[in-house]
């Protein structure tokens, strides 16, 4: 009869706190790139207004429309600081995440290596418990063939 795994219950809640960090690793790495593509897009954006603005500079453009211009330049670089910030953000974020991945894998391989131990341990005891009890039947024959034989 084979005992169970006396911490059968907590390798399952290591593979379920596992499964949650993979997951959650799964939507900060979305969340990174997404504020990957934010940025890009605000970048190319920002060089788009960038190269209108000094076509129209070239062409004459006046006092006011200068003024519009160099202000929304300078919204846009200010939208660039913080998409730039939340790209930065969103990397660390990430990098917890994955060292928190890690650290979960790695206590479920330790909790499932001691299940893969037990396991083993079953087997040879349960294979020792049958070999016993062949010996003993086979022993218990062999007085009565030998009387069959006389």
């Amino acid at each position: 009869m084979s005992k169970k795994f006396p911490l059968q219950s907590v390798l399952d809640l290591s593979q379920m706190k596992l499964e949650e960090a993979t997951r959650h690793l799964g939507e900060l790495i979305s969340g990174e790139q997404r504020a990957a593509e934010r940025l890009d897009l605000l970048v190319r954006y920002r060089a788009e207004y960038q190269a209108r603005f000094l076509e129209s500079a070239r062409e004459g453009i006046g006092r006011e429309q200068w003024r519009n211009f160099q202000h929304f330049l300078d919204k846009l670089d200010a939208a660039l600081a913080q998409a730039r910030q939340l790209v930065d953000q969103s990397h660390e974020l990430r990098s917890a995440g994955q060292r928190e991945w890690l650290d979960r894998r790695g206590r479920v391989k330790a909790f499932d290596t001691l299940a893969v131990r037990h396991r083993t341990q079953q087997v040879y005891e349960e294979g020792h418990r049958e070999q016993k009890i062949t010996d003993e039947h086979a022993a218990r024959l062999r007085p009565n063939d030998l009387n069959r034989d006389d």
